[in-house]
């Protein structure tokens, strides 16, 4: 369920791209040609400058290649292709220099991502326009050791199946309210609330909220419900003795492992990411309406047989292309 988001924010500032370079983010894995081909011919038709990280510039000719830092720090506006995954890692490639971040929809169920390919054209004009609502997302600032990551949706620790578990004591602003001991803990923002913390039976926050969640996942002993945090709260996970080898994941995204003796601090950055929203009501509505299917214990077939039979057909029609 990694890469679910919370219905948006309450409608955010009107955003503003002055003098455009819009960089360009894509799936490692889907083809993205076509949409990125009509991306970088609107660009040339407006005198806006494409920029492409240059492991991706064979798969966008016309962009201009530049590193993963030179992006970060020149692009005006980034463009995500691809489902939730990529629009996180687009998050936080600029969560740095937050610019406004545009996902248009190649995935599965997305729930950050927005447009759809055939909106492409007139979104992008709306992008360079200003004519646009910015939808603010917290980040979570992880340390441990010299390591240091950015999640926008979830940081997890996770046991590895024969290398022992997880057991770490939970201090909050330099505080000790207890320990865990559990299969996997999970520090969500609002926004990731409905990701791995809700598998793992997590309530779903409000982006209103502005907090965060640790949720343990199938606790053994110590914490065994879900814990939720002020934006302002620091949050400090230290590995005890009993701790096996653990893995770090960021967004989903493995970082290393982690052991008994480790120090894992936590901080939010509110407003680290600003998510493009065109329709924020429209877009809402969908959120809404994705989450109540998450909880129907369907296979897709089954939920098919829910809609109306001219949708159904339509549907069909479009398979069959």
């Amino acid at each position: 369920m990694h890469g679910q988001q919370c219905p948006p924010r309450p409608h955010g500032q009107t955003g503003r791209v002055h003098s455009p370079r819009v960089a360009m983010v894509l799936h490692p894995r889907n083809d993205v040609t076509e949409v990125a081909r009509r991306l970088v011919a609107f660009a040339d038709a407006h005198h806006t400058e494409v920029l492409v990280r240059a492991s991706d510039a064979a798969r966008v000719p016309g962009a201009v290649p530049v590193s993963g830092e030179d992006l970060a720090n020149e692009a005006d506006a980034v463009v995500s292709l691809g489902g939730d995954g990529t629009m996180l890692g687009a998050l936080r490639l600029v969560a740095d220099r937050p610019v406004p971040v545009l996902g248009v929809h190649l995935g599965n169920l997305g729930f950050l991502v927005e447009v759809a390919p055939p909106e492409l054209d007139a979104a992008l004009a709306r992008l360079v326009s200003g004519d646009f609502v910015e939808e603010p997302h917290s980040a979570l600032r992880i340390s441990c050791g010299d390591r240091t990551h950015v999640a926008f949706n979830d940081l997890a620790l996770a046991r590895h199946p024969g290398r022992g578990t997880v057991a770490a004591r939970l201090a909050v602003n330099g505080v000790r309210y207890g320990y865990y001991h559990c299969d996997a803990l999970v520090v969500a923002t609002a926004a990731g609330s409905s990701a791995y913390s809700y598998a793992a039976g997590g309530p779903i926050l409000s982006p209103s909220v502005g907090g965060i969640v640790v949720t343990p996942s199938a606790p053994m002993s110590g914490i065994s419900r879900p814990i939720v945090l002020g934006e302002a709260d620091t949050l400090r996970l230290e590995l005890t003795e009993r701790c096996g080898t653990t893995a770090l994941e960021a967004d989903g995204i493995g970082t290393g492992d982690v052991g008994a003796g480790a120090v894992v601090d936590v901080v939010v950055q509110p407003g680290a990411g600003r998510v493009v929203r065109m329709d924020p009501d429209v877009h809402a509505q969908r959120s809404r309406v994705k989450l109540s299917l998450l909880d129907l214990p369907l296979l897709p077939e089954q939920l098919r047989e829910l809609l109306p039979g001219e949708v159904r057909d339509r549907l069909e029609a479009r398979e069959s292309q």
